[in-house]
């Protein structure tokens, strides 16, 4: 009966084990694969904080259309929410020149709530959808992804006034 449960016990240790060194590699294989958009974004907060007023990050988001763009959200010196949008170049570097970042006081554009609330009137059978900040065709903008009657669509609204400035693309059905 002692054999059998040192026996038991051998088993639970090794499956413990072997589970940790699972949970490990787990680990170590999602840093890995990350290890390249962690370090974009990191460029793109240092760039950020370099060029403009940024001193506190409170929100990042990668957006990707006809450029690709992250946006920071965050705190200027004076305690105000601005959005800064960096722009970078396909080898995950800021992209060099006049204009690859732009800042914002999020007061000088719509909101969130602002974009939802105009957006829900104008498409009422807005179904699944996710909103973020980017840029469209040069211009800084909310990029809207939604379904609507079976239908996947991307919309893009002007960040200072909310106008549409692209859209409705609609994504093929399969």
């Amino acid at each position: 009966m002692k054999h059998m449960l040192k026996n038991k016990k051998k088993w639970i240790l090794l499956a413990a084990l072997v589970l940790m060194l699972i949970v490990f590699g787990l680990y170590r294989y999602y840093i890995y694969v990350t290890q390249d958009i962690r370090a974009e974004e990191t460029a793109a907060i240092l760039k950020a904080k370099q060029v403009t007023g940024l001193v506190k990050v409170t929100d990042t988001q990668k957006s990707v259309w006809d450029s690709i763009c992250w946006t920071i959200e965050g705190l200027d010196k004076d305690n105000r929410p601005i959005l800064v949008w960096v722009q970078m170049d396909g080898n995950g570097k800021v992209k060099a020149g006049e204009g690859a970042v732009h800042e914002e006081l999020l007061a000088n554009g719509l909101s969130e709530n602002q974009i939802k609330q105009k957006i829900e009137q104008e498409i009422p059978d807005l179904d699944k959808t996710r909103l973020t900040l980017g840029m469209y065709s040069g211009e800084y903008a909310w990029q809207l992804f939604y379904r609507s009657k079976d239908h996947y669509y991307y919309q893009f609204y002007r960040f200072s006034d909310g106008q549409s400035i692209g859209g409705p693309f609609t994504l093929p059905n399969r």
